[in-house]
């Protein structure tokens, strides 16, 4: 045995590697698609009918021959019907048949298939059967329903291609020519020499080559499909591989002598094709889901935006909504003032102390839309800081100052520990450190339920540091992490005190870094204390007056 003696099996088994390998890879990228169900159907069909033509002449017994010849007229007729289809759906995703298609004209090729498998088509065989020699049939009546609906059914189907050509785009057209090309050279040679010359001349010397007839129609969908980029090129790559190994194999089928040897590299041949498709749908799935997943990035790119926008909107109507409370609050708080200052007569003393809880509740709401205010101008943008030569020790005692009863009141010992050298004046916005100084030593206070507070002030030539260390209830290493955020609060805090914001710590931050600062917390753990640091750069000679600036903040919000 020897590859010119055996050209026959070469052709046949590239052809299978060829049409299998790409029927598989277009159904695999879309296996919901009627035009990939379709091509596959083709696919298969066509690698029956080149399977059983290459088997047709390797028996010697009549029947069997003669039994192989009709199922090469049976796969022909589905092969012709297929591609009928394939041209019919061509490229859709998606299609509603039509009645006539469903209760006429397949009926039609059903009864045509089974009827190539009676005597009407090939009724018996000619003379003496020789292994590798095509037989002569004797043919029926039926060869001629055969030809009118095999061959109508290619024609109707190149139609079709064709008058889809002329309606495609600019871009699809030329996919569709390349298609229309080489499916018209495929099956003028099929009609040509595999039915024309045979049935009607008696020159059956081309039978044996009908599976090279094939390769024009594999060949130029195979560059339509690489040419305009139907396919991811790493699918394109797999088949391609796929494909070189399986000719390679079957080259050793081919030079193979030995029966047991053709067996086994026969087998080898089968298990590259069946690995390849294999691998051919898993690079799909890949490409398939690194394309959604691109989609879905997408998607949440624009779902991130408004997002953004639904929380500036959000942000807006807060500092509207802050701002038309305020108003009120601040008269109410003026008249009650005026109310206790004796304004408006005496008060019994009851009536005093009534006054006094409705004066500080407003105060208490007077800073919580301060809060609110200060947060929606951070979001967006608009955290005005005015800085101004300041002696920062003065905004120390004013805070101690301010906190001193409630100290006293809990028994607590606050010490405070100046730098070792007086402070220069450093460029600040007052109002807002006095804030964030008063927000951590007010938290130092109320959740050290017994013990002690210390406040540090230490500086070196470019930087003040301020630092309040408490011997209070302490912060997990989990909350430490989240205690900046929006809304965050320590778990062990929430159990003592109900109230607050979760939001004063967020607002620290954002002002101590608009200065250029940097500040954090520092604990051990649950119940052994706490330390929370802020520090500012210092500014050597500071001007006297300092414009005011508009500095954004909450940049890097999501």
């Amino acid at each position: 045995m020897n590859i010119f003696t055996n050209f026959d099996l070469l052709t046949v088994g590239v052809a299978i590697a060829g049409i299998g390998i790409l029927g598989f890879a277009i159904y695999f990228n879309d296996r919901k698609s009627v035009t990939n169900q379709t091509f596959l159907f083709f696919s298969l069909v066509t690698i029956a009918w080149g399977v059983v033509n290459y088997v047709s002449y390797q028996f010697t017994s009549p029947l069997a021959t003669l039994w192989l010849f009709r199922l090469i007229m049976f796969f022909a007729l589905f092969q012709a019907f297929f591609l009928y289809r394939l041209f019919l759906v061509f490229p859709k995703t998606e299609v509603i048949f039509s009645r006539r298609y469903k209760y006429i004209l397949f009926p039609v090729v059903f009864i045509t298939a089974l009827v190539t498998l009676t005597p009407l088509v090939f009724s018996s065989t000619v003379g003496e059967v020789v292994v590798g020699e095509v037989a002569q049939v004797t043919k029926g009546p039926g060869l001629l329903l055969f030809a009118m609906v095999a061959v109508g059914l290619v024609i109707r189907g190149i139609y079709l291609l064709i008058k889809r050509t002329k309606k495609a785009t600019t871009d699809e057209k030329k996919p569709f020519q390349i298609i229309l090309f080489g499916t018209l050279i495929t099956f003028a040679l099929i009609i040509v020499f595999n039915f024309v010359l045979p049935a009607f001349l008696s020159n059956t010397r081309f039978i044996p080559l009908g599976a090279v007839f094939i390769f024009p129609f594999i060949a130029f969908t195979a560059y339509a499909i690489y040419k305009h980029k139907l396919f991811n090129i790493k699918v394109i790559a797999t088949a391609s591989l796929t494909f070189v190994l399986a000719v390679v194999t079957l080259l050793e089928v081919v030079l193979a002598e030995d029966l047991s040897l053709i067996v086994f590299r026969s087998s080898v041949f089968l298990l590259v094709l069946a690995i390849g498709v294999s691998l051919i749908r898993s690079v799909l799935k890949e490409v398939e889901a690194r394309e959604k997943i691109q989609v879905l990035a997408k998607e949440l790119e624009v779902a991130n935006e408004k997002l953004k926008a639904a929380d500036m909107a959000k942000s807006e109507f807060l500092s509207i909504a802050a701002h038309q409370l305020r108003t009120p609050l601040t008269a109410i708080k003026g008249y009650i003032s005026m109310f206790l200052e004796g304004d408006y007569g005496k008060f019994t003393k009851q009536q005093t102390t009534e006054l006094e809880s409705i004066f500080r509740s407003a105060d208490r709401l007077t800073r919580l839309i301060d809060v609110f205010l200060n947060v929606s101008r951070i979001e967006t943008g608009r955290l005005d800081i005015k800085k101004e030569p300041v002696q920062f020790m003065e905004i120390v005692e004013a805070v101690t100052k301010d906190l001193a009863q409630v100290v006293a009141k809990k028994g607590l010992k606050l010490t405070i520990q100046p730098p070792s050298e007086p402070l220069p004046l450093i460029m600040m916005d007052r109002d807002k450190i006095h804030d964030v100084t008063m927000n951590l030593v007010d938290n130092a206070i109320k959740y050290t339920p017994a013990g002690w507070v210390n406040i540090r002030i230490a500086r070196s030539p470019s930087l003040l540091t301020f630092s309040v260390q408490d011997s209070g209830m302490g912060i997990s290493a989990q909350d430490i992490d989240k205690l900046f955020q929006k809304f965050t609060r320590a778990e062990a805090v929430t159990r003592v005190h109900t109230g607050g914001s979760g939001l004063g710590l967020f607002i620290a931050k954002k002002i101590v870094e608009a200065h250029g600062g940097r500040i954090w917390i520092e604990s051990e753990g649950e119940g052994k204390g706490s330390l929370f640091t802020y520090t500012l750069p210092i500014m050597p000679n500071p001007p006297a007056e300092v414009p005011t600036k508009a500095v954004e903040a909450g940049k890097d919000k999501v």
